[in-house]
């Protein structure tokens, strides 16, 4: 004990002779490294929020979401023209 405490005076740690002594130090740390990832936390998921461009702010309604599907597919070649400006019709209805 006479060892630890001529340390804790040599480097100048006489206040962690009592009381919470080291464990309150690592506690205190380990408290800074959370509050610290629950700031960069917070940071990462308001920016990913706010920056996401890719998905449109009024969610498409079905009908232009399968003209969107039957425009695309046409494009593809996966269908012909009489075939696509059949469904359109269909679809506009």
């Amino acid at each position: 004990m006479f060892a630890a405490t001529t340390l804790a005076q040599r480097f100048g740690f006489e206040h962690m002779e009592g009381g919470w002594s080291w464990g309150g130090a690592v506690f205190m740390g380990l408290m800074v490294v959370l509050f610290v990832a629950l700031i960069v936390w917070f940071i990462i998921t308001v920016a990913g929020r706010r920056g996401d461009t890719g998905a449109p702010s009024v969610m498409p309604t079905s009908s232009s979401r399968a003209k969107a599907l039957l425009d695309e597919r046409f494009a593809k070649g996966e269908m012909d023209r009489d075939d696509y400006l059949q469904r359109k019709a269909d679809l506009e209805g």
